[in-house]
C-alpha cells in the first residue's frame, strides 16, 4: 500500500508530494498531469522488477526499442533536466516467497524507499543515452513513528496489524555512500546475507530489484509490494478478446485476459491463497460472486460463464440475461465489460495492493457511476478493522476529469490536479500540483499542503463559462439542472445519490 509519494524531475512533476489513503480520486482537466502521476507509480513498479532502460520502456512516451529516454525528464522549452528523484512510503507484506521458493519475513512492514536517476551519455547503440543510478535507499519507519505518517482516519487495531515486523532494526536496509566513481550502493546485512557494496556507475538495475527472501528479506518484500502496483486503462477491444491456451491469468493493463482471470477465480475453489486469503468455495459461486458485485449496476444480468471453443481452444466470456438471452463478449456493451473487469479485480484472491485506474467512468451510463464508485470503495482495505485475509491492504487510486465523479467521491478522498508555476534550476517553469480540500486530513498534514479553493471546485463542477459571465446566454445554453421544475427532484445534500 502506497501512503506517500514524492516526485521531482519526472515529466511535468516538480517537487510533487502526494499522500494517499485507501481510496483516492485525482481530478483535473486533460493534459494537466494526472496520468503523469500514474506513470511515476508505473515506473517505480517497473524499477523493482526490470533493468533501468527496460523499466523506462513501460512509461508512455519512452516506450519501445527506439523510445526517447529524455521524455522521462522534466522539460522547459528546449531544456531537459538531468535528474529524476522518487521517494515512496509504503506498507509491505510481512512474509513472502521469492522466485526460487524461498520464504522470508520483513523486519518491519513500513518502509521508505528513495531512488535518484540521471541521464548517462549516449553511445552508438543508444544515441539518446541511458540511465544511471545515482542514489538508492531503503529505510524503516518504526511502529512508534507510524502514527505520524499514516494521517488518514484509521483505528489503532488497523495500524498495529498493518505495521508489524519479525524483529527490531534501526538502520537502513539499502544506502548510498560516496560520490562520483567511488559512489557505492550498500545492501546492509539482514537475514543470512552479509553486507555488500555495488559500484553505482556499473549498475544496470536497482539493487532492490535483485533482493531475495533469504539474504535481504525486507528489501525483497518491498520489491514484491512495488511489483504488485498495477495501472489499468481499460480498452473495450481488449476486453472483448477471447483467450488462447497459455494466456496469462492476470488482467492486463488494458483489461485483456478477462476470460482467463475469471476462469482462474472459478478453478481456485476450496484453496487458500498467499497470506491466508481465502479463495471462493466452488466454480458456480465464483461466477455468481462477480454477478452479485455488479447487480446494483446491471440488474438485468442473471448468470456469467467462461466457455471454451472446442474447435479452436479459445476461452470467451458469456453473459446470460434474466430472460435467458445469451451474449458473448463481442456483443456485450462497453460498460458491461468494464464493470466485469472491475468486479474481477475486486474478487481476486491475489489482491493487487495498489490498483490505479484511468477514468473508470468511461463507457458507464451516468446513472450508474455512483454504483461503480461504491464497487471500487468496497474493494479497498477498511481502516476500521484489523488487517488480515478478509481485509488485505488493497488500495485504489483513480483519476478523472468527470464532474459527475468528483461530485460523488468523499471530500477526504479527493485531490485536484491543477497547473502551478514552480522554480526549477533557478527559473520559473510550469508544473502541476495536487491540492486537497480544506478541513480534510491532508489539509492538516505537516509542511504546507496545497489547498484547492472551494470556488475553484465549484467552477470545476459547473464548467460552462458562458453561464458564469453572461446571464443572457442561459436562454440558449441553459442546463437541464437549472430548470425550476427540476430543482425539487435534485439531490439537496452531499449524502444523496
Amino acid at each position: 500500500m502506497l501512503t506517500r509519494l514524492k516526485v521531482s524531475g519526472f515529466k511535468n512533476l516538480v517537487d510533487v508530494d502526494v499522500r494517499f489513503g485507501p481510496f483516492t480520486c485525482v481530478a483535473g482537466p486533460n493534459a494537466v498531469g494526472k496520468s503523469n502521476l500514474f506513470d511515476a507509480i508505473r515506473f517505480l513498479s517497473a524499477l523493482a522488477d526490470r533493468p533501468l532502460v527496460e523499466a523506462a520502456s513501460c512509461v508512455r512516451g519512452a516506450g519501445g526499442r527506439d523510445g526517447d529516454l529524455t521524455q522521462l525528464f522534466f522539460r522547459s522549452g528546449d531544456q531537459a533536466g538531468e535528474l529524476i528523484s522518487f521517494e515512496a512510503e509504503m506498507l509491505i507484506p510481512l512474509r513472502g516467497q521469492d522466485d526460487l521458493g524461498q520464504t522470508g519475513a520483513a523486519s518491519i512492514t513500513f518502509v521508505r524507499y528513495s531512488v535518484v536517476l540521471a541521464r548517462s551519455p549516449g553511445n552508438l547503440a543508444r544515441p539518446d543515452g541511458g540511465l544511471e543510478l545515482i542514489r538508492e535507499e531503503l529505510s524503516p519507519i518504526s511502529k512508534g513513528e507510524a502514527r505520524g505518517h499514516l494521517l488518514f482516519p484509521h483505528r489503532r487495531v488497523w495500524r498495529e496489524t498493518a505495521v508489524s515486523g519479525a524483529g527490531r532494526r534501526g538502520g537502513p536496509f539499502l544506502s548510498t555512500q560516496g560520490e562520483g566513481p567511488e559512489r557505492r550502493v550498500w545492501r546492509h546485512q539482514e537475514g543470512s546475507g552479509g553486507s555488500l557494496a555495488f559500484r553505482a556507475q556499473d549498475l544496470p538495475r536497482t539493487v532492490l530489484s535483485t533482493a531475495n527472501a533469504v539474504d535481504a528479506p525486507t528489501a525483497f518484500l518491498a520489491r514484491r509490494e512495488m511489483q504488485s502496483w498495477r495501472t489499468f486503462q481499460l480498452e473495450v477491444s481488449a476486453l472483448r478478446q477471447a483467450d488462447g491456451p497459455g494466456a496469462p491469468a492476470r488482467l492486463g493493463p488494458d483489461g485483456s485476459h478477462l476470460p482467463t482471470v475469471l476462469q482462474r477465480l472459478a478453478r481456485s475453489a476450496g484453496k487458500t491463497g498467499p497470506e491466508g486469503h481465502p479463495y471462493l468455495q466452488d466454480e458456480d459461486q465464483a461466477y455468481a460472486s462477480v454477478v452479485t458485485r455488479v447487480l446494483g449496476v446491471m440488474p438485468d444480468l442473471r448468470e456469467l460463464r467462461v466457455e471454451r471453443d472446442a474447435r479452436h481452444g479459445l476461452l470467451s466470456l458469456v453473459a446470460v440475461q434474466r430472460d435467458g438471452t445469451r451474449h458473448h463478449a463481442q456483443a456485450l456493451s462497453d460498460g458491461t465489460l468494464r464493470l466485469l473487469a472491475l468486479a474481477s479485480l475486486a474478487l481476486d484472491a491475489h489482491p493487487e495492493r495498489v490498483i490505479c485506474l484511468e477514468e473508470p467512468e468511461n463507457g458507464i451510463h451516468p446513472e450508474r457511476v455512483p454504483a461503480v464508485l461504491r464497487l471500487l470503495r468496497e474493494t479497498v482495505t477498511d481502516p476500521g478493522w484489523a488487517v488480515d485475509g478478509e481485509n488485505p491492504l488493497t488500495q485504489v487510486i483513480v483519476n478523472t476529469h468527470s464532474p459527475l465523479v468528483v461530485s460523488q467521491v468523499p471530500d477526504d478522498a479527493l485531490l485536484v490536479a491543477e497547473p502551478q508555476e514552480s522554480f526549477w534550476e533557478g527559473r520559473r517553469v510550469n508544473g502541476v500540483r495536487f491540492a486537497c480540500l480544506p478541513d480534510t486530513w491532508r489539509a492538516s498534514a505537516p509542511g504546507r499542503p496545497s489547498i484547492v479553493a472551494r470556488g475553484k471546485l465549484v467552477s470545476y463542477l459547473n464548467p460552462d463559462p458562458r453561464l458564469q459571465t453572461d446571464p443572457d446566454e442561459s436562454r440558449f445554453w441553459g442546463r437541464l439542472i437549472d430548470r425550476e421544475d427540476m430543482q425539487p427532484l435534485l439531490p439537496t445534500g452531499p449524502g444523496d445519490e
